[in-house]
């Protein structure tokens, strides 16, 4: 059975660079060795050798094809050296804030030059509404160039600012799914993705996802915000995320990011575990591993 990921993290030296860059202890253009030392990371290096690594990463594990996003606003132009460098392999998705001054500018030369095709937008990272007008642009450049848009909701924490002491003001009111819906429903031929089932707002994502047919959800990570919900399993939301939104719907995701660690396996064995156990039809599972990433990215 064919697997595709749709949520990988592109972790390059620019992207450790741009998020280590108010570290007064550590010299301007050292950035990445000294943060991947701290981290005990694998330096990224170049992003067609980074780009290289993920694809024999991605060869071993027999995976088709992966979405890598470049993580922190100003790291566009590594994810687009990196799908140049392997178009058939790679998807290009990018970081951005909306309420940037250089915000449209980015977003042209993204969607456009550098043709990437999934906009990251983390409301409660950067402190705007989904129902801000600027949002409604980037749809508006989303739907015009065919491109779609992954939208962080629910809970957001970045394991890597907490490891370097960096502050994460995070405003997780802005990140509600039937805020989300709003948008999506005015542009229904822009496929829009929320991450991990909506991060602790299940509730809110299946709602917004069934009165937009254009949301799809995806399954990545450990999907450890089960946890604010007393007595509920992963099996249980993957019944009831199949049975509102549907199989059409879903897409497989791992929140793979650096290296040595690579892509997990083990998040994909234990979803592929879950889809067994609650009797899901083999082509029906084909559909949320791989076929609705290659029709939505094709």
């Amino acid at each position: 059975m064919q697997v595709c990921d749709v949520h990988c993290h592109f972790f390059s030296s620019r992207f450790l660079e741009i998020l280590a860059k108010d570290r007064r202890d550590i010299a301007p253009g050292d950035h990445a060795a000294v943060v991947s030392t701290l981290l005990g990371w694998d330096p990224p290096g170049p992003p067609d050798a980074l780009a290289d690594r993920w694809i024999t990463e991605l060869d071993r594990h027999q995976v088709a094809r992966a979405a890598v996003i470049a993580s922190i606003p100003g790291d566009e132009e590594s994810v687009a050296a990196a799908i140049a460098r392997h178009p058939s392999r790679l998807v290009g998705f990018f970081m951005l804030n909306p309420a940037a001054a250089d915000a449209a500018e980015r977003l042209s030369r993204a969607i456009g030059d550098w043709k990437l095709r999934g906009i990251c937008l983390f409301p409660a990272m950067h402190h705007y509404r989904l129902d801000d007008e600027r949002v409604t642009a980037t749809f508006e450049a989303a739907a015009a160039r065919g491109a779609a848009v992954f939208v962080h909701c629910g809970v957001l924490t970045v394991g890597v600012r907490k490891r370097l002491g960096l502050a994460s003001p995070f405003n997780l009111r802005l990140g509600d799914p039937l805020a989300l819906a709003t948008v999506a429903a005015k542009f229904p031929k822009v496929p829009v993705i929320i991450p991990h089932f909506g991060a602790g707002f299940l509730r809110e994502a299946l709602i917004a996802a069934d009165q937009c047919p254009n949301i799809h959800l995806d399954t990545s990570s450990s999907n450890s915000w089960i946890k604010y919900h007393p007595g509920l399993t992963l099996e249980a939301v993957f019944r009831q995320a199949l049975e509102v939104v549907g199989a059409d719907r879903l897409l497989f995701g791992t929140d793979s990011s650096f290296f040595p660690r690579g892509w997990q396996r083990q998040i994909f064995e234990q979803q592929k575990a879950m889809l067994d156990t609650i009797g899901v039809p083999a082509e029906t599972q084909e559909k949320i591993l791989s076929g609705n990433f290659q029709r939505l990215f094709a």
